[in-house]
């Protein structure tokens, strides 16, 4: 599943439009490296965050198309932030 997408559906960056330009801005890494939005994630992946002061690294557990709000917290686990 590509970054992008995958940051919405597990609701870590609420709209899709935002998750682009954060990948662009070079804010989001996984596995270390700085990734593009069309960046493919896979189970296990370590993603990195931020967004001014506030960094998140969490790991990603489950790809899903969709999930409801219950359920996409599920999707990952935090290990930092």
């Amino acid at each position: 599943m590509r970054l992008d997408k995958y940051l919405k559906v597990s609701r870590v960056i609420k709209r899709r439009t935002v998750a682009n330009e954060a990948c662009d801005a070079g804010r989001v890494c996984i596995n270390g490296k700085v990734a593009k939005a069309s960046a493919e994630v896979k189970q296990g992946d370590k993603v990195r965050v931020s967004f001014g002061s506030n960094v998140t690294v969490f790991e990603v557990v489950s790809i899903k198309e969709s999930a409801r709000k219950d359920e996409a917290g599920l999707m990952y686990k935090i290990l930092e932030g």
